[in-house]
């Protein structure tokens, strides 16, 4: 049985130095339909980010200032940080046994993770071909398949609940084009 990754992370920027957030991410096999599974949530120490000089952006901090409460206190509260290099070992422990790592854009999410992970002298358990995109696969489907999705609560901007979304998206785009498992 194949075990992919999708991560979303939140951050106070767009740049691969920018702060980060929170980190979000699912275990799922997109060859089929059961539902991810294997949340992980950590929320990062941003005054342990800001001191080795990682960049908040003004317009990013005005964006945050416009979603919805509940989502801003996910992102922004103080309650259960957890250090930079304490969250490093964790997502890789995490990642042990995935075949590949999905995110919505992989110049993003990746780019800034592995500029975190280099900053602060962490080795990254992946490779570069592990990486995939989701947002080339969802550009290629009839209608985005991160829509319509019949029960299931989208909380936009919660780096747990977009990871789980974008999986199941996956999922839905292989079925729709008939990819089969090798």
């Amino acid at each position: 049985m194949a075990t992919h990754a999708m991560i979303d992370i939140e951050t106070l920027g767009t740049g691969p130095n920018c702060v980060v957030l929170t980190v979000g991410a699912v275990k799922f096999n997109p060859w089929n339909s059961i539902e991810p599974h294997s949340g992980f949530l950590e929320r990062l120490d941003v005054d342990q980010q800001d001191h080795m000089g990682r960049k908040i952006d003004d317009a990013t901090l005005q964006w945050w200032a416009k979603q919805d409460e509940h989502i801003r206190q996910e992102a922004l509260g103080d309650e259960g940080r957890i250090g930079i290099v304490d969250f490093c070992k964790k997502l890789n422990k995490w990642l042990v046994g995935c075949d590949k790592i999905w995110c919505q854009g992989p110049q993003f999410d990746m780019v800034i993770l592995e500029h975190l992970f280099d900053q602060f002298a962490v080795h990254k358990n992946w490779a570069y071909w592990q990486i995939c995109d989701s947002r080339t696969i969802f550009n290629l489907m009839p209608r985005d398949p991160r829509k319509n999705l019949d029960g299931i609560q989208v909380d936009h901007h919660s780096a747990l609940a977009d990871s789980y979304v974008q999986a199941v998206a996956v999922q839905r785009s292989f079925k729709h084009f008939g990819v089969i498992q090798k």
